[in-house]
C-alpha cells in the first residue's frame, strides 16, 4: 500500500514522501515556491534563466560532472519553471536516491554562476525565445495571458523578453535566490521505491544548515480581459478565448474541471464534435484549464483557415453559452470518468506521484488521497455546472488571434454574443 509522510525541518522546509509498493525507482527533487510571477519587471525572464544555470555548474560538480553522476546509473534530470513554481527533480533506481539527494542540493546551495557558462545559457535562452516566436500555438497562449492580464508579473511571459535576457549577469541570479529560494519556499518530494526516514535525514544534512527568513508576497491576480490580435500571412488562423475561473482553492474547482472536460477535452467533446466533427472548421479545437492560488483561466484553442475563423469563434461561444442548459447526464458523466482516469493513470509513475504531493502540500498544506479526490469529482452535480458555467461566461473574456484574422469578430461582439 502507498503510504504518504510529512516532516516540516526547523528551519521551515518540507519533505513529503510516498512510497509505492513493487517499484524499483524514484523520481525526487525540490519544489520551489517561486517562479515567473514573482519577479518584479526589470526580472522577467530571471526565474527561468535561473532553472537553466542550475546544470550549469556548482562549487563542487561541472556541468558536465553533474549529467555524468545522474547517467552513470542509468537516471535522469531536469528542471521547469512555470508562473508558480521552478522545479528541480531526478528519477534513479532506489539505490541512488542519496546520489539524487545530494546532486540536487548542490546546484540549489552551491551554483557557480561561472560568466563564461552564464554567457553560453544565455543564447541558448535567446535561441528558446526564437523558437517560441516561430510557432505561432505557442507564442500565442504568453500573449492570451498577458491580454488577460496585462501590466501585471502574472501575465507576463515565462522566458522573458530577449531584451531583458540578455541583460542578466551573475548579481541577477543571486539576488533572485536570496529573495525566493528559503527554506520556508523549498518542498522536497520523493515518490517511488524512497525511504521517509532515510530521505529527512539526508535532507536534514544538506538543507538543516539554511536559515529561515520570511517569504516575499505576491501581487493578487487582476483579471481585466482585453484583446490582442496579430495579423500574419500564415497558413492558419489561430484563435484563443479565454475566461477567468476559479483558483485551486475554490469550491468551484472541480465544477471547473468537469465542465471545461465535457467542453473541450477530448475528441468526443463538445466543441470537437460541433466545429470539428460536424462542420469540419479546424483540425484542432480543444479547451483546457488552468489554476494559480487566487486566480484561474479556461482556455480554448483552434487553428482554422482565414476564411473561416468568424464561423468558428461564434460557433465557440455559442456552444459555451448552450452548454449552460444542455450539457447532458452522458456528457458529464463522461468528463469525470476521463478526470479520474487521467489521475490514476499518471499515479502510475513516481514522477506524477512526486509532482502530485508536491504540487498538493503546497497548495492545501496536505497531500490528499487519490479516493478523496475522485469522491469530489463524482460529486459534482449538473446544476454545479450549470450555475459555474453561467457565472463564467458572464465575465468579459480575453481573446489573442493571430494570422490571417482580419474577418475574426471583435472581442467586444462576442462578448455582446455571450451576454444576449
Amino acid at each position: 500500500m502507498s503510504t504518504t509522510n510529512i516532516t516540516t525541518l526547523s528551519n521551515g522546509l518540507r519533505i513529503v514522501t510516498r512510497h509505492m509498493p513493487g517499484l524499483h525507482s524514484a523520481t525526487l527533487g525540490i519544489w520551489v515556491g517561486a517562479g515567473a510571477r514573482d519577479e518584479r519587471v526589470e526580472q522577467n525572464g530571471i526565474a527561468h534563466f535561473l532553472e537553466h544555470m542550475a546544470f550549469k555548474g556548482t562549487a563542487r560538480r561541472s556541468a558536465l560532472q553533474i549529467a555524468e553522476e545522474i547517467e552513470d546509473v542509468g537516471g535522469y534530470i531536469n528542471a521547469y519553471t512555470s508562473r508558480d513554481t521552478t522545479a528541480y527533480f531526478a528519477r534513479v533506481l532506489e539505490a541512488d536516491t542519496g546520489l539524487a539527494l545530494d546532486v540536487i542540493s548542490d546546484i540549489l546551495l552551491n551554483p557557480a554562476f561561472d560568466q563564461r557558462e552564464i554567457e553560453v545559457e544565455r543564447g541558448v535562452i535567446l535561441q528558446e525565445i526564437g523558437q517560441s516566436m516561430d510557432t505561432p500555438d505557442d507564442i500565442i497562449f504568453d500573449w492570451l495571458q498577458e491580454a488577460a492580464y496585462p501590466d501585471q508579473a502574472i501575465g507576463r511571459t515565462i522566458l522573458g523578453p530577449a531584451e531583458r535576457v540578455s541583460g542578466f549577469g551573475r548579481q541577477d541570479l543571486s539576488r533572485f535566490v536570496t529573495e525566493h529560494y528559503g527554506p520556508g519556499q523549498l518542498i522536497l518530494a520523493a515518490a517511488g521505491a524512497v525511504d521517509h526516514d532515510r530521505i529527512v535525514r539526508q535532507a536534514e544534512a544538506a538543507f538543516g544548515g539554511l536559515k529561515a527568513r520570511p517569504g516575499t508576497s505576491r501581487d493578487a491576480a487582476r483579471w481585466e480581459g482585453a484583446e490582442t490580435r496579430r495579423v500574419k500571412d500564415l497558413e492558419q488562423a489561430h484563435f484563443t478565448l479565454a475566461f477567468e475561473g476559479p483558483g485551486y482553492r475554490s469550491p468551484h474547482y472541480y465544477a471547473s474541471q468537469v465542465w471545461t472536460m465535457a467542453m473541450g477535452g477530448g475528441m468526443s467533446s463538445r466543441l470537437f464534435q460541433k466545429i470539428r466533427e460536424e462542420r469540419g472548421l479546424c483540425y484542432t479545437i480543444f479547451a483546457q484549464s488552468g489554476f494559480h492560488d487566487d486566480t484561474g483561466m479556461m482556455t480554448v484553442y483552434a487553428g482554422t483557415a482565414g476564411e473561416d475563423v468568424a464561423e468558428l469563434a461564434l460557433l465557440t461561444v455559442d456552444e459555451l453559452k448552450r452548454s449552460v442548459d444542455d450539457l447532458s447526464d452522458a456528457e458529464i458523466a463522461r468528463a469525470k470518468a476521463q478526470l479520474r482516469a487521467g489521475m490514476l493513470m499518471g499515479l502510475e509513475s513516481s514522477s506524477g506521484q512526486a509532482e502530485r504531493i508536491a504540487r498538493s502540500l503546497a497548495i492545501w498544506g496536505r497531500v490528499p488521497e487519490p479516493d478523496e479526490t475522485a469522491a469530489k469529482l463524482e460529486a459534482v452535480t449538473r446544476a454545479d455546472i450549470a450555475d459555474y458555467a453561467a457565472s463564467l461566461i458572464a465575465r468579459r473574456p480575453a481573446m489573442a488571434l493571430y494570422g490571417p484574422v482580419e474577418r475574426a469578430p471583435s472581442l467586444e461582439s462576442l462578448t455582446e454574443r455571450l451576454a444576449a
